[in-house]
């Protein structure tokens, strides 16, 4: 089971920051939680190509969770050349609507797909591939997952449950990645609140959104939607989570100085171990471990 980063920061433009995606392999499965503006960049960043992604799960509909989720679906199905199955995609009600509006008939990918699969240019690089036949439109396995709803695997599960973020015009979700090797929980984004506590009981890692400094939420509303960092150390506290990974860092705290106060003043609060997420960083499932000094 291994855990890495690909986008660690939010709608704001950053060169060091993509929007949010997380890529976690385990066995043969190849699972990408959220996948917004950069994070498919990212995902080649690492070596991962997109024929190897096995399931998507996004955690919401905002466009800095799932806007390359249009690439990787894509790009996936064009380098597949029919030759692996459809992706398997798990999220909240409408993604269905959605993604029929990005690849169905009158979709907005839909005279692209339509040029890919009828014109020889693009068929003989389809054959090229090891393509063979008729070449076919994506039809990937859309599913709209319910609250407390248990998706399983080969070896593992993930659980959605509904969190507190941009309700109603929104339903939101958090998962929690289950296996004999070690479990994983995401926000997906959210503010304080219950359903994300007992989602994260006991978890060997947690990745949570800390968007503001506790005291400098900009309404109540803000607060509500969205997680500071006093009110993570908290939930990381109540939760007993082995080790809780700061993610969704906007330039309010990514600056030095405020990224180490940030820590000091959630360690006074939460005993476990805190990693400051960053793109590319791989979070050890079972714990951090000091390197030899050589």
């Amino acid at each position: 089971m291994r855990l890495r980063l690909l986008g660690t920061g939010t709608p704001t433009p950053s060169l060091r920051r993509m929007c949010s995606g997380y890529v976690l392999e385990i066995g043969e499965d190849v699972i990408v939680f959220d996948h917004g503006f950069g994070a498919h960049h990212r995902l080649l960043e690492l070596g991962i190509p997109p024929t190897k992604v096995t399931h998507f799960f996004c955690s919401h509909l905002h466009y800095d969770h799932m806007g390359d989720y249009p690439r990787l679906l894509l790009t996936r199905w064009d380098q597949g050349a029919g030759k692996i199955p459809e992706l398997k995609v798990y999220g909240p009600p409408p993604i269905i609507k959605v993604t029929k509006a990005l690849f169905e008939e009158g979709g907005a990918f839909w005279p692209d797909l339509v040029a890919r699969t009828e014109h020889m240019c693009s068929i003989s690089l389809y054959h090229a591939r090891g393509g063979v036949g008729q070449r076919m439109k994506p039809v990937p396995e859309v599913t709209e997952m319910k609250p407390n709803q248990v998706i399983a695997g080969n070896g593992w599960t993930v659980k959605a449950v509904g969190v507190a973020h941009f309700g109603p015009q929104l339903t939101c979700y958090g998962f929690r990645f289950d296996s004999p090797e070690g479990s994983f929980v995401y926000s997906g984004d959210s503010g304080p609140c219950a359903s994300m506590e007992r989602l994260a009981e006991g978890a060997d890692v947690m990745v949570h959104m800390c968007q503001y400094l506790s005291g400098t939420e900009l309404c109540e509303e803000f607060a509500e939607s969205c997680m500071g960092h006093l009110e993570l150390a908290r939930l990381g506290a109540k939760a007993k989570v082995k080790t809780l990974v700061i993610s969704h860092v906007t330039e309010q705290i990514d600056q030095p100085g405020v990224r180490e106060r940030v820590v000091r003043e959630m360690a006074e609060i939460y005993p476990g171990n805190i990693v400051f997420g960053a793109d590319l960083l791989e979070v050890p499932i079972r714990g951090p471990e000091a390197a030899k000094l050589q």
